[in-house]
């Protein structure tokens, strides 16, 4: 990375980090033109999620730009560093509830000196339907009662989860009307499901239950039209014929609202596999709802990389190798991988709820109907997990959680390769893989709040099977097979200890990443004991997990991926629920605490979050000459600057 700097600040339990764009400067025009205008057109989508994670979000925040920018008070103190660490946090998570476990943060400060600040600020809350005081009182206790809407997602078994839920995708519903409502739309009789409710926020009103959608002309339009203006004019410039025909289909879904137009928009996507310039736009993702139906906004504009692309293709080509021999029952098997289309990018910019918090890969559509008939597309994002690996560079974590020095050796020689080569893996041919059972339902509606943390686990281990595997080896993806024992010993470290940094003591892990990678390590843990196949040891009072025997786990992970993906092929509901609740909900008092304690002594932040690049057009006589691309180094202007150009919608 030369003199770049990758980290900038270090609050609370965040670390903000840049990354670069290689090669930027040497695209064509046409090409700079198109990835500014996706950069709007993703920038401009951003006060959506800040709205679908929590109806307050956005006036709270607006509330908070305002005293930031125009507070007039001593600034030089204390009191004001705890506040603007609140800030932070706030734009860091898209809201008030932290971004993994989900539970609501308040102020280190009084509500004494809140109030301080906003008398001695010019701060305007719109009154929705109240008057200004009364507003802010409102949010006040919203603000510092912990009590009030505490869980952005609850996905505890026998609760009622959609009223537990403080996002904003359902009001006056319970779970039971919402289940009821969406199970009238769809059956598993079709062999071409729509995606039922993944645009919009379902209500009752007069005893009713129906949607409010997602798109111009409905929720969240002033926004919308504003994506749509920008995608508008990528349209005029787009880089083939494919890109522009699955924009315009984008565009129309956007206008219509029309489920099946987003379909129609998915398939054309996963057919444009040969541009350079690539952007994920719209409502995808399900983790934020408990049911696994409401999509959050998010964007992700991207160049496509091509060295990095040569090593995904290799496995992308060989993705029927890798279904005909995995461990899983030959019924649940693909006969025909289709169009698994491999690529590794670096993005540009992300919004949504891919910022500030990143993926490192994307596998999409999410719809099993359209993976089986017409591929899927899958990346890795390159600069992203480079400037990962930069930051971690000699943080000490490695040292103080592995056993030997051996293993310190080889995560240290082989620890980056093996992370992309699983990420590839769990992407391009782990969520490409299997297939349900004739007859069997969307996971979403088979396997409930389950579904995500099912289908995560599913395609970590289908990576972490062919981790060790010479066929790696053979298609020249690493050295030996020593590079997939590094990424064994990590796994089984983070599952049952270091990913619990990301934890606050005495809670249940509720992210679904997080519980899928503790259901495999804690699965295989337990199945592994009679042959001692992961030891635990301890020596200077701390405790260590240490593969003693790879292949053995390799097995282990196999004859798990079995029973997982029969769980997705059948729908299994009750076999999902005791596996992730036995395993991967529950955490060890004991082994957290020591985690806890070791992890505060190497002060380094468990999460990491990016700045974006800024794009910048540079008109001469009226014209479009060039598109700079800067580095910004201070998250606050960021946000604040975001919070001003890109405040579309109502609050």
């Amino acid at each position: 990375m030369n003199d770049f700097k990758v980290q900038t600040e270090q609050f609370a339990d965040i670390k903000i980090l840049r990354y670069q764009v290689p090669g930027f400067g040497e695209l064509p025009l046409k090409h700079k033109e198109l990835l500014y205008y996706l950069y709007e057109a993703a920038l401009s989508g951003r006060d959506i999620i800040y709205d679908q994670n929590y109806k307050y979000n956005l006036a709270i925040r607006h509330l908070l730009e305002a005293i930031v920018k125009s507070y007039a008070g001593n600034r030089d103190c204390d009191e004001w560093e705890k506040f603007m660490v609140y800030v932070k946090k706030l734009w860091f998570s898209n809201g008030l509830h932290h971004h993994y476990s989900m539970d609501k943060f308040v102020p280190e400060v009084s509500e004494k000196y809140f109030e301080s600040l906003v008398k001695g600020s010019d701060v305007a809350v719109l009154g929705a339907g109240e008057d200004p005081d009364s507003r802010l009182i409102r949010l006040q206790q919203v603000i510092f009662n912990p009590n009030i809407d505490a869980k952005r997602v609850v996905q505890d078994d026998g609760v009622d989860m959609i009223q537990a839920s403080a996002n904003n995708f359902y009001e006056n519903v319970t779970q039971e009307e919402a289940e009821e409502f969406y199970k009238k739309l769809s059956g598993p009789e079709d062999p071409e499901p729509v995606s039922w409710g993944l645009n919009s926020k379902l209500v009752k009103e007069d005893g009713v239950v129906k949607e409010h959608v997602w798109k111009v002309g409905g929720m969240y339009s002033s926004a919308i039209e504003k994506v749509v203006y920008w995608l508008e004019k990528a349209i005029k410039v787009a880089a083939s014929e494919p890109q522009k025909a699955a924009l315009e289909k984008l565009v129309e879904f956007y206008k219509t609202g029309d489920l099946k137009q987003f379909d129609d928009y998915s398939i054309l996507w996963v057919k444009d596999k040969k541009t350079v310039i690539d952007v994920v736009n719209g409502f995808i993702e399900v983790y934020g709802d408990a049911l696994g139906r409401k999509a959050t906004f998010e964007s992700v504009v991207s160049i496509r990389d091509e060295e990095a692309t040569r090593r995904a293709a290799a496995i992308s080509n060989n993705a029927q190798w890798f279904e005909d021999h995995s461990p899983t029952h030959p019924e649940y098997k693909k006969e025909n991988v289709k169009g698994v289309s491999a690529r590794s990018i670096n993005v540009v910019v992300e919004s949504g709820d891919c910022s500030p918090s990143t993926p490192i890969g994307i596998n999409l559509p999410n719809a099993d109907w359209i993976r089986a008939k017409h591929g899927s597309k899958s990346v890795t994002i390159n600069n992203i997990m480079a400037a990962y690996d930069e930051a971690s560079k000699e943080s000490g974590a490695i040292e103080e959680f592995a056993w030997s020095a051996e293993e310190i050796a080889l995560s240290k020689k082989y620890g980056h390769l093996s992370t992309v080569l699983h990420v590839d893996l769990h992407e391009i041919v782990g969520h490409g893989s299997g297939k349900l059972a004739d007859g069997v339902g969307n996971p979403g509606d088979t396997l409930k709040n389950y579904a995500s943390t099912i289908e995560e686990a599913r395609a970590d281990l289908f990576a972490l099977y062919y981790a060790i595997d010479e066929k790696l080896v053979q298609l020249g993806l690493m050295p030996s097979i020593e590079v997939g024992y590094a990424e064994y010993n990590g796994y089984i470290r983070g599952g049952l200890m270091t990913q619990l940094v990301r934890v606050e003591l005495g809670q249940n892990i509720e992210e679904s990443h997080m519980r899928n990678r503790q259901l495999i390590a804690k699965w295989v843990y337990e199945k592994g004991q009679s042959g001692n196949v992961i030891e635990k040891k301890v020596r200077n009072g701390k405790t260590y997990f240490v593969v003693n025997d790879h292949q053995a786990l390799r097995k282990l992970f196999g004859d798990l991926l079995r029973e997982v993906q029969r769980i997705k092929s059948e729908g299994d509901f009750e076999a999902a629920r005791d596996l992730v609740e036995n395993y991967g909900v529950k955490v060890d008092r004991k082994i957290h605490e020591e985690v806890l304690a070791r992890w505060k002594k190497l002060n380094i932040a468990p999460f990491a979050g990016f700045l974006n690049p800024k794009l910048t057009p540079v008109f001469n006589d009226g014209k479009l000459r060039d598109v700079k691309i800067d580095y910004p180094d201070d998250f606050q202007a960021q946000m604040l600057d975001y919070g001003e150009k890109y405040a579309f919608l109502d609050f």
